[in-house]
């Protein structure tokens, strides 16, 4: 289902006129994350990037709902293989017994994670990878003797789930707010975000101060008591594709190598060809995590799926200690497994991850056409002087790129996107109705 937040794009079909948005009550029974005013479509089918409703109406599914479908709905095989599965085995408890899907997964994905000797624990979802991720990482720790090491340090602005442990390592105010009292305390550090860093010495691109800051907060926490440092390879849900700088990587690797601190790369978004790469840290060559998670794109929203790929001496030690004290009911299930297989023969054969790279550059490129588009007011004011205004803060506007946050803009804009008209504006965000009433009320106050 597309969620209620994200706006979608209806497509008229030829010749036919554009349809107002039906009204269709909502089931009483069902409880969804309901936002005030909204009312869900209701979904029937879908197809590739298409979704349709009950009255007929073809959605551009242009997201795979929250950057989970990868391939497009419909495809047969990827039905047909769960299908299968399902009526050969459909489940089977990981702590008793294992089966093929789970170990052909584990084989398929080692030979494409930027992780050494990847072993592979398979859960149902990105918020139980990272619990099981951070998990893992404190339990290695004890395993070696050093069980002082509890701490997960992690960004702000990031997110990484919505389980309590996961919220916990996630810098989003909106989600923490009503929970913050029964988070664990979690010490954060800025991300790599120039638009809205406070960091000295941080402006058009990025100082590399947040890089930095790991190990000063490292230091300060006591090297002894940290086990991991989490991050998003690019910052998303909360703070819109955000790209680190080429350094950025290799020094949080260096820092986390010198305090024998483990990194855990949170690729639950990133992974799985959503960045051109079969996996994001990929755009930074020679650094691989200590732990990679994964989900979303891995069973492309056919069955909730997810992954934690840890390398082999991490694995090795956590045994050695006595085994990982933890799991699911759904970990390890081989329905999930068939469908991740699945999903990667398919994105294997049609070349899929190259296709993300070519459309991303040509998207970018259309993107950068949007700068030619006329503005007013303060957008022309920033426009004239190449700035942007940051309006978390008061204070003077600073100049960043418009595009990117550091990569230099590219010249050749698409002179074709002066013919469009677009409203940009955050997920969710809607435009009021004018309020006539309220409008002339005050128009009577002041000119009485």
């Amino acid at each position: 289902m597309i969620p209620s937040y994200r706006p979608t794009t209806l497509l008229p079909q030829k010749g036919q006129p554009v349809r107002r948005r039906v009204k269709i009550p909502p089931v009483p029974g069902v409880f969804y994350r309901q936002r005030p005013g909204w009312t869900f479509p209701r979904a029937v089918r879908g197809e590739g990037a298409f979704v349709w409703d009950e009255t007929g109406r073809r959605l551009i599914d242009a997201a795979g709902g929250a950057i989970v479908v990868g391939i497009g709905h419909g495809v047969r095989e990827v039905a047909d293989a769960i299908g299968d599965q399902a009526r050969q085995l459909a489940y089977v408890h990981g702590t008793e017994l294992t089966s093929e899907p789970v170990e052909q997964l584990a084989a398929a994905l080692a030979t494409r994670v930027p992780v050494d000797d990847a072993r592979l624990y398979l859960v149902a979802g990105g918020s139980e990878a990272t619990e099981t991720a951070i998990k893992l990482a404190r339990q290695y720790h004890v395993a070696r003797g050093e069980r002082g090491r509890h701490k997960v340090i992690a960004r702000w602005p990031s997110f990484h789930g919505s389980s309590i442990g996961a919220l916990a390592v996630s810098g989003r105010p909106s989600l923490r707010a009503d929970f913050d009292p029964m988070l664990p305390v979690t010490p954060f550090i800025p991300a790599p975000y120039p638009y809205r860093c406070r960091l000295p010495g941080c402006g058009a691109r990025c100082s590399l101060e947040c890089a930095e800051a790991l190990d000063a907060k490292i230091r300060e926490e006591g090297p002894d008591t940290v086990a991991a440092f989490i991050a998003e390879p690019v910052i998303g849900a909360s703070a819109g594709a955000v790209v680190p700088p080429p350094e950025y990587y290799g020094l949080v690797r260096e820092t986390c190598d010198r305090h024998g601190v483990l990194f855990i790369a949170d690729e639950v978004m990133t992974g799985m060809g959503r960045t051109g790469r079969w996996f994001g840290m990929e755009h930074w060559p020679g650094v691989r995590p200590d732990i990679l998670t994964t989900g979303k794109g891995l069973t492309s929203g056919y069955v909730p799926g997810g992954a934690v790929m840890a390398g082999g001496r991490i694995v090795e030690t956590v045994n050695a200690g006595g085994g990982f004290h933890h799991g699911f009911t759904y970990s390890h299930h081989p329905v999930v497994a068939a469908a991740g297989l699945a999903v990667m023969r398919y994105l294997e054969r049609h070349d899929l991850v190259a296709r993300a790279a070519v459309m991303g550059e040509h998207l970018m490129v259309r993107l950068r056409g949007l700068a030619d588009l006329s503005c007013r007011g303060r957008c022309a004011w920033d426009r004239a002087h190449g700035r942007r205004r940051d309006r978390s803060r008061s204070g003077e506007p600073r100049a960043v790129p418009r595009l990117g946050a550091h990569g230099p803009e590219d010249p050749g804009r698409g002179a074709e996107a002066r013919r469009d008209r677009v409203r940009l504006g955050r997920p969710g965000q809607r435009r009021r109705r004018p309020d006539h009433a309220r409008t002339a009320a005050r128009h009577r106050a002041r000119a009485g």
